[in-house]
């Protein structure tokens, strides 16, 4: 049987202050389940579901650690656990618009590991990780393989969307020592809300 006084003790040996009125602020661990669509009605497209995070599976961060869209956050700010939201970003607030120079042929050869073409990892709708000239990581999808280039795509997946959320804050505390550091900039996968279902 559920005992409220067992689970409060509990919480407290893991360094946990529960607080049912703390608020969204800088700094403060957050957990929130949500489904996310993409669509445009005055496009007379219809929505499509993209990402869920569950109560089971929620997304959890940090807030204001710059892991997140800021636009995603002013919208969550000052709420507490228990309140829902429901809100819409415009590509423009989000991931900007699809570039279709970002688009790229690469030479295969650039992915030959001891002069082998590594086919195990380079294959249609792979994410795999690049680096530009100037030594920054950028993420692309492989769209085409063909005899002597591979074709990526290095547009946001989400780019050019519009984004429907909906969902509800789950828990709002202060972060433990182990948080800060597995939910910190330098532990992300490095994409602002969307890899795969946490990194917003």
């Amino acid at each position: 049987m559920f005992h409220p006084f067992a689970y409060l003790c509990e919480v407290k040996n893991k360094g946990m202050y529960m607080n049912e009125t703390m608020k969204i602020a800088t700094g403060k661990y957050v957990e929130v389940a949500y489904e996310l669509h993409v669509g445009d009605e005055e496009e007379g497209e219809e929505y499509e579901l993209m990402e869920k995070a569950s109560t089971e599976k929620p997304m959890r961060f940090i807030f204001g650690a710059g892991l997140m869209l800021a636009s995603f956050e002013a919208q969550l700010k000052g709420k507490k656990a228990g309140d829902t939201f429901k809100f819409t970003l415009r590509c423009e607030e989000a991931y900007g618009d699809y570039h279709d120079d970002h688009v790229t042929q690469i030479p295969k050869s650039s992915f030959h590991i001891n002069g082998k073409f590594d086919e195990e990892i380079v294959k249609v709708d792979k994410i795999i990780p690049m680096y530009d000239t100037e030594g920054k990581r950028l993420e692309g999808v492989v769209v085409e393989v063909r005899e002597d280039i591979v074709v990526m795509d290095f547009n946001h997946p989400l780019a050019g969307e519009t984004l429907h959320f909906e969902g509800q804050v789950l828990e709002v505390r202060e972060p433990t020592v182990e948080e800060l550091a597995d939910l910190s900039p330098s532990s992300s996968c490095g994409c602002e809300g969307g890899c795969g279902g946490s990194c917003h």
